[in-house]
C-alpha cells in the first residue's frame, strides 16, 4: 500500500470506514490536535530520564491513539478496531495525579513553564493538550463526541502540569513562580 492517496491534494482525508471529510472539518481538526499532543508526549519522553514518568507517558500515548480512532469515526458508525475512552481511563489518570502530586510541595503561586528540559517539554505538551481540548469542545458543539473524551483530555492536561513540576523537583530545580508586576 502506498503512503500517499492523493485525496489530500484536494483538501480531503478519510474518516474510519473511508468516508471523505474536509481536512478543515471540526472532526479532523480535533483528532489532528490529539495527534499533535501525542507527538509532544513523544518529545517529552525523549527528554525524560525518569523511568516511572516515561511509562506513564507511554500509556497516555496509547490511550491518545484510541481517542484519535474514536474521533476519526463518524457519528453513528461503530469502530470495532478501537476502544472508546471511558470513566476507567479518567479514574486511572486521577489516581496517578494524586500519587505524583503527593511528592510535591503545595503550590502557592502560578508557575512559569520551564526548568529542566523534561519539565519544559511537559509544559509544552500541557499547552498542546489544552488546544486539543478546545478543538474537542468545538467538535462537540457541532457533532456528538464520546461522553468521557473531553473529561479525559482535561485530566491529561492536569497530569502533565503535575508531571512538569515533578520533573523539576526530581531534577533538583524549584518551580519558578510568576510574580505579578504591581502598578505604579
Amino acid at each position: 500500500m502506498k503512503i500517499y492517496t492523493k485525496r489530500g491534494d484536494r483538501g480531503e482525508t478519510s474518516l474510519y470506514g473511508n468516508a471523505a471529510a474536509s481536512k478543515a472539518s471540526a472532526r479532523v481538526c480535533a483528532y489532528g490536535e490529539v495527534d499533535e499532543l501525542n507527538a509532544a508526549l513523544g518529545l517529552a519522553r525523549a527528554a525524560l530520564t525518569d523511568g516511572e514518568m516515561d511509562a506513564i507517558l507511554g500509556g497516555l500515548q496509547a490511550r491518545l491513539f484510541e481517542l484519535g480512532a474514536e474521533l476519526a469515526t463518524p457519528p453513528g458508525r461503530a469502530n470495532e478496531a478501537s476502544v472508546p475512552i471511558g470513566a476507567a481511563e479518567v479514574e486511572a489518570i486521577e489516581a496517578v495525579i494524586d500519587r505524583l502530586d503527593a511528592e510535591l510541595p503545595a503550590q502557592k503561586h502560578f508557575v512559569l513553564p520551564g526548568g529542566a528540559p523534561a519539565a519544559a517539554a511537559l509544559h509544552l505538551a500541557r499547552t498542546v493538550c489544552r488546544r486539543a481540548e478546545r478543538a474537542l469542545v468545538r467538535l462537540g458543539e457541532a457533532e456528538p463526541i464520546g461522553p468521557q473524551s473531553l473529561v479525559f483530555l482535561n485530566r491529561v492536561s492536569d497530569l502533565l502540569f503535575v508531571m512538569a513540576r515533578l520533573a523539576n523537583r526530581r531534577a533538583g530545580l524549584p518551580d519558578v513562580p510568576w510574580i505579578a508586576r504591581r502598578p505604579g
